[in-house]
């Protein structure tokens, strides 16, 4: 336990309360992690945590939460939501509880929490108190409700989300019980926000075994549920998920793919880095395959030809209506609509990718080089994924990593925009008035390779471009 959090403790203690850690930092401890937060409860109501920490010198945060008894402590730095035991009912919310009262032991606080593996809570003397049988849990990498899972799920649709994250999170299969009872939860999902379910979803997607959470998503059919917005007083529905729903009954073309669409997305997504926006792009990356007017046969094979595009605009689509960040939606969606054309470069020693990186810097979705080439770098590291999530053992992405980092050092040479000039006051001081007009004409001769992005070469070209100007004005006269 941390020091800090153990002072905690001890001071409650101290002073005639129950005090222990409880939920998730009690679970990671017990698997060798480190957490990274702690709360803690007690049988101390808000007023008398309060005392405690004016007693200690210890500083409050005026939060919203107190009415439920949290108070949030501020010892040396480390900021510790302190709660008092409490029960909860629910009723039409799908998330919040109707009525929370104090209760008088741990035992009670406990059952109330939504699995047994965050149930669990720890004195000051590092003693366990397990009410659910989380440590078993534990040691069977089970995920498993604190009693009956309907009733868990049906308190809180948000349950269903969280279990799906802490599958992924933890490594942890979910139990036959859990994943039967959430389809008779999913009416309640129609009463969560979007941006709950969708910060839960984004918890998921950066988890160790985020491949894991994510079947359960859609297998289970909660990806297909809608959620809500409210927008100028009324509330809109919001799918959450459905377009992935086809892809665990869309088969693919073997001997190339050992996998079926939706097991090979799942295994892309487990090879690429926890990166929020790399694993979005592996999740949408053949989110189109087996559509119609995509999937088709051709010599008694499947095909998919324009899954790409098709894809790309819908994963824009889908995390547009997220309310993600356009520049964050428009990165995934080039992502996905070039990555069949990343492997065409890679593996065929055909096409011009110089002009294809022209090509992206005058249309794509940058503003600057560094984007262009963060770009290719996430490129080729969707293509390795993808390679390997082909299933073949013997596969190897050391020529596409190559190709890789030949296409970055190309793209860094690449200026997108005129602050990508290697130009200096020369240009300014020749062309005064008209600087903008001659540095996109700089720009353009650059990106087509008749220029060097140079300063002393820029400031030449300058000085002729203004002179052609002066020439061409004097004709006129």
């Amino acid at each position: 336990m941390d020091a800090i959090v153990r002072r905690i403790v001890t001071a409650l203690n101290d002073e005639g309360y129950e005090a222990y850690i409880v939920g998730g930092a009690v679970r990671d401890l017990l698997m060798k992690r480190v957490p990274h937060d702690y709360d803690v409860t007690t049988s101390a109501r808000p007023e008398e945590i309060h005392a405690v920490a004016a007693k200690q010198g210890w500083h409050t945060v005026e939060i919203q939460g107190e009415q439920f008894g949290i108070v949030v402590l501020v010892v040396d730095g480390m900021t510790v939501e302190t709660a008092s035991f409490r029960g909860e009912a629910y009723g039409k919310d799908s998330h919040r509880p109707e009525t929370v009262w104090y209760a008088q032991t741990l035992r009670e606080d406990v059952l109330r929490r939504d699995f047994t593996v965050n149930a669990l809570a720890m004195d000051a003397d590092g003693h366990v108190y397990d009410y659910t049988g989380g440590q078993r849990d534990i040691r069977r990498k089970r995920l498993v409700t604190v009693g009956d899972p309907h009733q868990r799920f049906q308190e809180d649709a948000l349950r269903l989300f969280r279990a799906c994250r802490f599958v992924g999170q933890l490594d942890f299969l979910p139990a036959k019980e859990l994943t039967r009872a959430m389809p008779d939860a999913f009416s309640r999902v129609a009463g969560l926000s979007v941006e709950r379910v969708v910060r839960e979803i984004d918890r998921l997607m950066t988890t160790p075994a985020a491949y894991k959470g994510l079947d359960l998503l859609v297998r289970s059919g909660l990806g297909a549920c809608c959620c809500r917005r409210k927008e100028n007083g009324q509330y809109h529905e919001v799918p959450i998920l459905p377009e992935c729903s086809h892809l665990p009954q869309t088969p693919q073309s073997k001997p190339f793919h050992l996998f079926d669409a939706w097991f090979h997305t799942l295994a892309v997504v487990a090879n690429t880095p926890p990166d929020l926006l790399l694993r979005y792009a592996a999740l949408f990356h053949d989110i189109a395959k087996g559509l119609p007017g995509i999937r088709g046969r051709k010599d008694g094979r499947y095909t998919d030809y324009g899954h790409d595009a098709k894809g790309a605009d819908m994963a824009r689509q889908i995390l547009l209506r997220w309310q993600k960040r356009p520049p964050f939606a428009e990165r995934i969606a080039w992502l996905v609509k070039t990555h069949m054309k990343f492997h065409y470069f890679a593996n065929t020693g055909q096409g011009d990718v110089l002009k294809w990186l022209r090509h992206e810097a005058l249309e794509g979705p940058f503003r600057r080089t560094d984007e262009l080439v963060e770009a290719v770098q996430q490129a080729t590291a969707l293509a390795c994924a993808d390679i390997r999530g082909c299933g073949h053992a013997d596969a190897s992405t050391e020529g596409t990593s190559s190709f890789g980092a030949y296409m970055a050092d190309m793209a860094r040479q690449m200026p997108v925009s005129t602050k990508d000039l290697s130009y200096d006051r020369r240009v300014p001081e020749v062309c005064g008035t008209r600087t903008g007009e001659c540095l996109r004409i700089l720009l353009t001769r650059v990106q087509n390779q008749n220029l060097d992005n140079d300063s002393d070469i820029l400031a030449a070209a300058a000085r002729k471009w203004m002179e052609r100007q002066r020439g061409d004005c004097h004709d006129r006269t």
